[in-house]
């Protein structure tokens, strides 16, 4: 411990109640630590306040605001605090059995400013699916983006991105990027048609670069049960347990996950596939594309599948499990800035018996990562230093 314990608020709760209150959130460059918890009793206003700390947790802003809510559909995830202290997060409404978003836009609240301020990012008639948001402290920009659907029930066409300028405060670019038969051939899995190359893809993570530019990572997730596969269609949605979601009508602090769906008791085995990632310059003009292949399936959960990236500056990792003679070995498969994959050899030292659980992972400097990992009946942790 480098001090003492610190009290930064005290909330008042039901025994019924949920003891997850509190969404923290950290900036880019650590200076900036912030707390949020929403109030969602009333379903017509929910009550956000925010705690907006410093690097040594002495509280710099508080505020108390009451947002009104349009009707019981409305969702807000991606939080996110950038290098001055700004709080950004996305709000938007779901369309029928809830697969779809509808009414997307995203919300702000500077550092000292006691109300939100709110943008419409309009999609025209796309249907928009999950929509990620990331924060381009180097450019001073906000990137949104989802894949996008020409109708319900269809597959998915495309790239939907907007450019947000926080300076100028205005919308910097909007571009469609529609997926062609080259990229869809490279994407598809041995399951899927060329039509329905990205239908399991799901974006993870976008990377900014300083020259304005941006990686797009996505990765193919979906469960089978009993042989019976799901998928967006299927309740991907399904009764709602979102993470970072906030609705009047569901737990708001429950992890999202693509796996989540109805299970009635039956075995369910849980599969992550191929990664796929894009490049866009600094105009959202698709540089290159490359395809990280691998198959992963796991019937106890979802931490021993997936992966985890290490950004070591010139080259971006991807650390995942993979089992090679009834052994589960962390792979690394690292991609330089122009779109060359390397596979690197296995890692040294793996001792015996530890199942890694890279999707769980965190780099904690710019050449070190620590994985939570998995020694029988414990729970320990792996430091790599690359």
């Amino acid at each position: 411990m480098i001090g003492e314990p610190v009290e930064l608020d005290t909330t008042q709760i039901s025994g019924s109640s949920t003891n997850k209150i509190y969404t923290n959130l950290y900036s880019e460059d650590k200076q900036y630590l912030m707390a949020v918890k929403i109030n969602t009793k009333n379903p017509k206003s929910f009550i956000f306040t925010t705690f907006l700390f410093d690097k040594n947790l002495e509280l710099l802003d508080r505020h108390r605001i009451i947002m009104g809510i349009q009707d019981h559909a409305d969702y807000f995830s991606n939080f996110e605090v950038d290098n001055d202290g700004q709080l950004v997060f996305t709000r938007f409404a779901r369309l029928g059995s809830g697969d779809y978003l509808n009414h997307v836009a995203f919300v702000t609240k500077g550092p000292k400013a006691d109300t939100f301020a709110i943008r419409d990012i309009g999609a025209e008639d796309r249907v928009l699916d999950e929509l990620k948001l990331q924060v381009d402290n180097y450019n001073k920009r906000y990137l949104l983006s989802a894949f996008y659907y020409k109708q319900k029930r269809g597959n998915i066409e495309g790239l939907f991105t907007v450019i947000w300028d926080k300076t100028s405060d205005t919308k910097y670019k909007e571009v469609v990027t529609v997926f062609n038969d080259d990229l869809r051939v490279m994407a598809k899995s041995s399951e899927n048609s060329e039509k329905m190359a990205f239908n399991d893809y799901f974006i993870k993570r976008i990377v900014p670069k300083k020259d304005g530019g941006y990686l797009m990572i996505s990765e193919v997730e979906y469960t089978t049960t009993r042989g019976s596969s799901y998928n967006r269609s299927d309740y991907l949605y399904g009764p709602m347990n979102p993470a970072d979601f906030y609705s009047p009508y569901y737990n708001p602090y429950s992890p999202y996950s693509p796996y989540y769906r109805y299970g009635g008791g039956q075995a369910t085995r849980y599969n992550a596939e191929n990664i796929m990632i894009l490049s866009f310059d600094k105009n959202s003009n698709m540089e290159w594309s490359n395809v990280i292949p691998k198959s992963q399936f796991d019937d106890d959960g979802m931490n021993q599948i997936s992966y985890q990236t290490m950004n070591t500056g010139g080259e971006l990792h991807f650390l995942y499990n993979q089992v090679d003679k009834r052994t589960m070995l962390l792979m690394d498969q690292s991609i330089s800035a122009d779109g060359k994959i390397t596979r690197l050899p296995t890692f040294h030292n793996l001792d015996k018996g530890y199942v890694f659980l890279p999707r769980l992972a965190k780099q904690v400097s710019s050449n070190q990562i620590v994985i939570p990992c998995q020694y029988r009946n414990y729970l320990c942790f792996a430091k790599i230093d690359f």
